[in-house]
């Protein structure tokens, strides 16, 4: 009994010093926050370890703990309030994929992830099950390579999705013989090329793998270059757009002075031609109003600026914004949509040109033509097995 006393004891001390300052002070509402900043910091991170589970569930804690004021003051290098507090959707319409059994033959789609639920749900998932009703007997499963996004969704949602090496260490241990990756990316890029490397090391583990192409199919050798990848993927996107602005055709979208500008993310690879070839593409399909950016501005005649000055210089004075990229992330909501000065919106309206700006928030995932053209890159490359 004596020793249960002393342990309650102990307990309660415990639990006392957790909410007191280095000098026996109770800790003051910045200093609560400062330790959630800190925690969220510690899992902001590329890396798994063998003591991510933990740090998510212990972030999530902390969190919970604090007031709605206290939230508020909630800060570090890449934490915010944000990160716990805001609403993205509902997480238990995502399906994370990661089940055991598997069999023989498995379909592993690969992307980079998104910590929006509803963008998730609808792109990402959209994806999958449009890969899983095409191919009923292929086990469709997922991977994400964005540990940052992995460690936020757990965290905050309780949702886990595989990385790169769970995926394969589960495909391995549920004894997949045949094994083809699909990856949403849009494009032969860095990301893809790190999808590769990871690969390349379980090769021997398995009887047979393929690599699907990503939306945008081969890069090409200039920046006019162009596919039947890129074609079809310019009209899935110019007509949704179109129609999501009420116009019955981008012809009577052009009459009333409105140009499309679809925000790719950008990059240094020498995949960044692709966006210089969608805007090629677009000028080869007649669609003068249809104007390609970035967020990286690489190449560098896609950047904000670029695009602004190209569409005024165009004479149009409306303009829709919408992300040229497979998810409506981060991105989409942020650096296009986003309230801040240095987003898309707000620079293209105070440059000062334009009389009425719109977004559109939708990733590439949730049309029906664009998850076609993945089910017939992954046909192409389960077909090439035979």
């Amino acid at each position: 009994m004596k020793n249960m006393v002393k342990f309650f004891s102990l307990a309660m001390v415990l639990v006392l010093i957790a909410g007191l300052g280095a000098c026996g002070k109770p800790k003051t509402d910045q200093e609560l926050a400062d330790e959630v900043g800190k925690l969220i910091d510690a899992i902001y991170v590329q890396e798994w370890t063998d003591k991510t589970d933990k740090q998510c569930a212990a972030a999530k804690a902390a969190w919970d703990k604090l007031t709605d004021a206290q939230k508020e003051l909630v800060s570090g290098e890449s934490a915010d309030p944000d990160y716990f507090g805001r609403d993205t959707g509902d997480a238990a319409k995502d399906d994370p994929r990661n089940a055991d059994k598997i069999g023989e033959k498995e379909l592993l789609v690969v992307s980079f992830g998104t910590s929006f639920n509803d963008s998730r749900a609808e792109d990402i998932k959209g994806i999958e099950d449009a890969l899983q009703k095409a191919f009923p007997e292929w086990a469709v499963r997922r991977a994400f390579t964005a540990q940052i996004i992995i460690n936020h969704v757990q965290a905050r949602d309780g949702e886990k999705i595989d990385n790169m090496k769970q995926a394969l260490d589960r495909a391995v241990k549920s004894g997949v013989k045949t094994l083809v990756v699909q990856p949403t990316h849009l494009m032969h890029g860095a990301e893809y090329d790190e999808l590769k490397a990871a690969l390349d090391e379980y090769q021997s583990k398995f009887e047979t793998v393929a690599i699907a192409e990503p939306l945008l199919g081969k890069v090409g050798s200039d920046a006019s270059a162009v596919n039947e990848d890129k074609e079809a993927v310019a009209v899935a996107l110019t007509a949704a757009a179109v129609k999501d602005a009420g116009y019955t055709s981008l012809e009577a979208a052009g009459e009333d002075g409105t140009a499309f500008v679809f925000m790719g993310h950008g990059t240094s690879h020498t995949a960044k031609v692709s966006y210089s070839q969608m805007q090629a593409q677009m000028a080869e399909l007649g669609y003068a109003n249809v104007f390609i950016g970035t967020v990286e501005g690489e190449p560098e005649e896609t950047s904000c600026e670029n695009i602004i000055e190209a569409v005024a210089a165009a004479g149009y004075k409306k303009v829709v914004l919408r992300p040229l990229m497979v998810v409506a992330g981060d991105h989409a909501h942020n650096d296009m949509a986003g309230e801040d000065e240095d987003s898309w919106v707000s620079m293209f309206t105070a440059s000062g040109h334009f009389d009425k700006i719109d977004t559109q928030i939708a990733g590439l995932g949730r049309l029906a033509d664009i998850q076609a053209i993945y089910t017939a890159h992954a046909e192409s490359a389960i077909g090439a097995l035979k």
